[in-house]
């Protein structure tokens, strides 16, 4: 292993979460610069919550910057506990650093449509022809594909990968704590200090001081709320949903032969669904957001009106849904249809579900790794067994159900029709 030096001198960015983030090594630094890390500033970190929360407008960037920070603070703190080798100490803020800069332009909204996931282009982009992986190769050739294992949760050393995908990582606690604080609601915000100060490494992961668990519930309350509160919002749901739309639309257009007025060459490798590293790296919000401002002057009635609808912000509304209303559905589908709009863009089911704090149960398929307490004893308890709060949610899952529509379409129907479709969807207002 080549070991990379460190900087002549300390570079800082001035952070609103962490106040500072610290680069020291010039293999860091050097990464930050990288054009396909750089990009990252070009891709919002909430996707499409800026709809709903005016100040949410903050960049994947940003919240790389602070994952390594705490990483490099978790280091710090495991210090003289642990005997971690330099190369995994830089496997540790390597990965960290890296672990989002494959998300694209709105990422989840555009992996549905174009069914790829950014997980995958991570890990092309640590481990192809990039700048990024030239920089990585100067540690030695095999480093890039650990850093990429260690974000796909398949690298040998099990404390490494806790670390940044676990219930409790350096990529959890910043999020929560940076997309609370823009967004500006209270509850992200837990004690950081006071986790990272009982956190200690443990044979393959990590455990907290049981004199630290009141910290450790807090955070747990905390993603739960945020999840529910902000996360799944269903006015951002909507936004997604209109967004997945106008995607839609361009691609079955493009797929039918329709003549663009303005040729979305960045936009057409996905929309063949034949797409390369290069023409994904190209891709950034600000590439769409100029083809949807195109779009909104379509001669196609659909694309024209979802462009407008998600630029303008005039989203659908939606109702409360019982998914097991199949009839319901296909009523309203059908209602849509006859009266000459097309349920395929204007009707959609949403759902989301969540599960704040799980457990490993023997024989279950898929493995969960608890939180797991130090008693004064030394003895350890999974977390759950000793707190009341985090026993009430553990492991029960919670389901939510959006029906989606465009209210001020429906209102402009004949009366009858209009009154129709409202009685279908239980609403009262409008006709």
């Amino acid at each position: 292993m080549h070991t990379p030096e460190l900087l002549s001198e300390e570079k800082v960015f001035k952070d609103p979460v962490h106040r500072y983030v610290h680069v020291r090594e010039t293999l860091i630094w050097d990464l930050i610069n990288a054009p396909e890390f750089q990009r990252l500033r070009r891709i919002k970190q909430l996707g499409t919550s800026y709809l709903t929360f005016h100040g949410g407008e903050h960049s994947r960037f940003n919240h790389s910057l602070g994952v390594y920070e705490i990483m490099r603070r978790i280091l710090e703190t495991f210090e003289g506990r642990i005997a971690l080798s330099r190369e995994e100490q830089l496997l540790c803020m390597c990965a960290a650093l890296l672990h989002d800069v494959g998300h694209g332009p709105f990422s989840h909204s555009f992996e549905k449509v174009f069914r790829f996931d950014h997980e995958d282009w991570t890990r092309a982009i640590i481990t192809g022809e990039t700048e990024i992986n030239r920089i990585l190769r100067r540690v030695g050739e095999g480093f890039p594909q650990k850093v990429a294992e260690v974000i796909a949760k398949t690298y040998e050393n099990k404390l490494i990968v806790s670390l940044i995908s676990s219930q409790i990582d350096a990529d959890r606690m910043d999020y929560l704590l940076r997309d609370a604080y823009y967004t500006g609601v209270n509850y992200g915000n837990f004690d950081i200090e006071r986790i990272l100060r009982v956190m200690r490494p443990h044979e393959d992961g990590i455990v907290f001081k049981f004199s630290g668990m009141h910290a450790v519930e807090d955070y747990i309350m905390s993603r739960y709320q945020m999840y529910w509160q902000v996360y799944f919002h269903p006015v951002t749901r909507s936004a997604e949903v209109v967004l997945r739309k106008v995607f839609q639309r361009a691609k079955e257009l493009y797929q039918a032969g329709y003549s663009f007025a303005i040729y979305p060459h960045p936009l057409a490798p996905f929309f063949r669904e034949q797409f390369t590293l290069a023409d994904y790296l190209a891709l950034d919000e600000g590439v769409v957001l100029y083809f949807m401002q195109q779009w909104k002057a379509e001669e196609d009635p659909i694309l024209k009106d979802l462009a407008s609808r998600f630029l303008d912000r005039n989203l659908y509304k939606y109702v409360e849904f019982n998914p097991r209303n199949f009839r319901m559905i296909a009523e309203l589908k059908e209602l849509f249809a006859k009266a000459g709009i097309d349920p395929a863009y204007y009707v959609e089911v949403d759902s989301t579900s969540d599960l704040p704090y799980d457990f490993y149960r023997p024989g279950e398929e898929e493995e969960r790794i608890p939180i797991m307490l130090r008693m004064p004893s030394g003895e350890m308890a999974e977390l759950s067994q000793k707190s009341e709060i985090v026993e009430s949610i553990s492991g029960k899952r919670r389901f939510d159900y959006k029906l989606y529509f465009p209210l001020d379409k429906v209102r402009t129907l004949p009366e009858p029709v209009c009154r129709a479709i409202c009685e279908c969807l239980g609403v009262d207002e409008g006709c």
